[in-house]
């Protein structure tokens, strides 16, 4: 299972649609990855997001469910 299994293309979405779209959902419905190094998760990072630093997430996406959409920054 590669990279593609859990992400489809999509066009980057502003601040405000994204606070549009976790303000409308629940967050059990979607995945919200931070994918920054762990002193920058420390120092603030959105209610609910999962740390996996973009150098982890191949060996880490298992850990996603593929089912929801998901919301990297």
């Amino acid at each position: 299972m590669g990279l593609s299994d859990y992400f489809k293309p999509v066009s980057a979405w502003a601040a405000g649609e994204v606070k549009k779209f976790l303000r409308e959902r629940d967050a059990d419905s979607y995945n919200l990855v931070d994918v920054r190094q762990p002193g920058e998760y420390e120092c603030g990072h959105l209610p609910g997001a999962r740390l996996i630093p973009l150098a982890e997430l191949q060996d880490r996406l298992r850990e996603l469910d593929r089912t929801k959409p998901t919301i990297t920054y």
